[in-house]
């Protein structure tokens, strides 16, 4: 099995710091080989870029990827929306000539070749098809005896014909990842539904968008689960901060905690919440902290 190499994207350097410490934090302590995979740029954004230029979509992404080639790792990442650019271009490059002598005549231009010999991977897709959701509770320290409602977000199983990790319909392998925690997963109607932000939709119409957050956390709501938890930082901050703008849109406070999923993962191997970059100052992140220092 290769080396890796970790791709941050946009959002979790500038937004959620405290996902990327989770992340390096679970995998060191899962004995996982990975390093900083450094100079990388923004992905580039799948619902954007790709649906104006694919060339430059392609190109960009690929100019990513051969960071990783010189690496001679295979590169993981922590965001759908990531996963579903490099993983989509990467495909693209080993699977037409076309795209790759195009790409690679721009790419010359900086010394630099895509050869299209490394894969790219998501780190739910990674723990599950690698690791599995038995050596992953060999690993826990602290079992969470929450209620979680998990949410897979768009890109990490769509296009159904790109992706290989089951039924598409009514997926399980995310689920049995955090039942591997000692959490229950719980069912929620429309769990397979878009949290609003993708496709350009959070920028350009903000009400709109707001609104699909709004029908999922009230279907979330209604289930009395202890937190959210993804694998993906735009849903993340869709569903985490789209909580506030709500309420200041004089809509519900919701006040559900919501964990990216090494977060989760990190709480159960014995870091504590503020090495997780969970705010216990927060108040919804506090119930959740309180909650789990009771079981203790």
């Amino acid at each position: 099995m290769k080396g890796l190499s970790l791709f941050l994207g946009c959002v979790v350097p500038n937004r959620y710091p405290g996902i990327e410490m989770a992340t390096k934090l679970c995998l060191a302590k899962l004995d996982i080989d990975c390093v900083d995979l450094e100079s990388a740029s923004c992905c580039p954004a799948p619902g954007v870029f790709r649906s104006f230029d694919r060339t430059t979509w392609l190109t960009l992404a690929s100019r990513n990827i051969v960071l990783s080639e010189q690496k001679e790792r295979d590169m993981l990442t922590i965001c759908n929306g990531c996963f579903s650019t490099l993983e989509d271009a990467n495909r693209s490059i080993k699977h037409d000539e076309g795209s790759k002598e195009e790409v690679n005549k721009h790419l010359r231009k900086i010394g630099r070749e895509i050869k299209g010999d490394i894969d790219v991977r998501h780190i739910i897709e990674y723990l599950y098809q690698e690791h599995g959701p038995e050596k992953i509770a060999s690993f826990v320290e602290k079992q969470l005896d929450i209620r979680v409602a998990v949410h897979y977000g768009c890109h990490l199983i769509k296009p159904t014909k790109d992706r290989e990790l089951g039924n598409f319909e009514r997926p399980a392998f995310f689920d049995e990842l955090v039942t591997a925690l000692g959490a229950t997963s719980v069912d929620y109607p429309d769990k397979m539904a878009c949290c609003g932000a993708g496709g350009g939709v959070r920028s350009a119409m903000k009400e709109k968008s707001l609104g699909m957050t709004r029908a999922k956390l009230s279907r979330i709501e209604e289930t009395g689960v202890d937190c959210i938890v993804n694998s993906c930082p735009f849903c993340h901050m869709q569903l985490d901060a789209g909580q506030t703008e709500i309420k200041e849109m004089n809509g519900p406070d919701f006040n559900i905690p919501v964990l990216h999923y090494t977060q989760l993962l990190g709480l159960a191997l014995g870091f504590p919440p503020e090495m997780l970059g969970i705010d216990t100052d927060i108040e919804k992140n506090r119930t959740l902290t309180d909650l789990l220092d009771q079981q203790n």
